[in-house]
């Protein structure tokens, strides 16, 4: 289970204090409890909390002048003020200070759970952006390959150990997965760092047009060629030259291209001469060019010539533990870009963000991220910011491992502790979902945690 949750009760009258330190042990809450406002900074100097819930009048340190102090000795610590002589003054000013929630007494005990969740649940999601934001900056360095998962971090190990050669590297991915980043990485980590960096889409150009634009042309090699230009092969001469879409390349291109790869000469459309170039050839597919081969459509030869290194970029629906921080990475950048007050996103959010398969890919992401912040309604971004066939994304099914011979006990108690924790906690609902009364959770804690975990009355 995640760690639980530390709740300091400051409260001067010692009956009420014990009385909600008794609820809030229940809900399965560590308890500190404070007599006094001094007292209870001193408890929060020693004993950092997760929340504090702080009468607002008591001798000494009132609950607002507590209020304050905390946030500038525990600034991460929520508060929750209560009182029984409250005013809506009085109110006003505690969330000006920085209160999560201002309660009066008396109040029934659910709503004073129900508070405090909301308050643990808020500062948990202050801490995970600020996580994920430190992650972030951690990765900096790597350019704009965001990822942390195994599948990406393989990939990448391979990209570092190719790039200073000159051999020719065929990237393999589905579209939208950043092939032209490893491209890009390949460049950046290579001797030929100081020279171009040129890509051509090999499918956005008519065939005749294509041919041109890599190898250039002389003037009057077709009608409308009014001058000599240069190809990308000349422009990226001493570089790397990015072939994209490089599974549409039609046969007679195909040929062209082996030569250069082969030999490192062409000529220009049009031309008598022969220029010889230096430049490493990087090719990007997301087609299957072992079965273009197959289907005769793509020469086994230049397939061959490609395929020197092949690395392929895994999809996003493999390495879901990037999700949160591409989100959080484009967040921030269209966040600044649209000048936007959005600072991170809901635990319901990331959960379907998680959920979602991104057939797109991290390209998906990126436009659904940019268009949740230029939507948004508040400093989070939330479920229904996102587009419908995200917010409609079904919830993946949650597994527990279960190693082969572990004692029935001890499976029965992983179940429990998994699924309070998918509950956040809530006892009733993960004895709904696992088909048992709430008693029965409530002995199974205690037998775990031994005394001080009280069964409901």
């Amino acid at each position: 289970m995640a760690e639980t949750p530390r709740i300091l009760v400051a409260e001067d009258d010692a009956g009420m204090r014990e009385s909600l330190s008794r609820a809030l042990r229940r809900e399965g809450f560590e308890v500190l409890q404070a007599e006094d406002g001094a007292a209870a900074l001193e408890a929060l100097r020693r004993h950092p909390a997760d929340l504090l819930i702080a009468d607002l009048r008591m001798p000494g340190l009132d609950g607002l002048e507590l209020l304050r102090a905390a946030k500038l000795v525990a600034p991460e610590t929520e508060v929750i003020v209560i009182s029984g002589h409250g005013t809506i003054e009085e109110a006003v000013d505690a969330m000006k200070e920085g209160a999560y929630d201002f309660l009066t007494k008396p109040f029934d005990r659910a709503p004073l759970i129900r508070a405090v969740r909301q308050a643990l649940e808020r500062r948990a999601l202050i801490l995970e952006n600020r996580s994920l934001q430190r992650r972030l900056d951690e990765l900096a360095g790597a350019g704009e390959i965001i990822g942390v998962s195994p599948a990406l971090r393989e990939a990448l190990a391979l990209v570092r150990r190719v790039a200073p050669t000159s051999a020719t590297v065929l990237i393999q991915g589905e579209s939208g997965t950043g092939k032209e980043l490893v491209a890009h990485a390949l460049h950046d980590l290579s001797p030929r760092r100081g020279k171009p960096f040129v890509r051509v889409n090999c499918a956005a150009l008519p065939e005749t047009l294509l041919e041109s634009e890599l190898f250039g042309y002389e003037k009057g090699a077709f009608t409308g060629a009014l001058g000599r230009k240069e190809g990308r092969f000349q422009r990226a001469d001493g570089g790397t030259l990015l072939l994209d879409e490089v599974g549409d390349l039609l046969p007679v291109t195909q040929a062209k291209l082996l030569r250069v790869l082969q030999e490192g000469e062409f000529e220009p459309l049009g031309a008598t001469r022969t220029l010889r170039v230096d430049v490493r050839v990087l090719a990007a597919t997301n087609q299957d060019l072992g079965q273009l081969v197959r289907d005769k459509r793509f020469r086994e030869d230049l397939y061959y010539r490609l395929q020197v290194i092949t690395i392929v970029v895994p999809p996003l629906r493999e390495r879901r533990e990037d999700v949160p921080l591409l989100a959080q990475h484009f967040l921030r950048r269209f966040a600044a870009k649209n000048h936007r007050e959005v600072d991170g996103f809901t635990e319901a959010a990331l959960g379907r963000l998680l959920d979602y398969p991104w057939p797109g890919n991290v390209r998906e992401l990126e436009h659904a991220v940019e268009r949740a912040v230029i939507l948004a309604r508040g400093g989070l971004l939330d479920v229904g910011d996102f587009p419908d066939a995200i917010t409609a994304a079904e919830p993946r099914a949650r597994v527990v491992p279960i190693p082969i011979g572990m004692p029935l006990e001890e499976v029965e108690q992983r179940l429990i502790e998994e699924t309070l924790r998918q509950t956040k906690g809530d006892k009733e609902l993960a004895a709904k979902l696992l088909g048992i009364g709430s008693r029965t959770i409530y002995r199974k804690l205690k037998e775990r945690e031994g005394p001080g975990s009280e069964a409901p009355p």
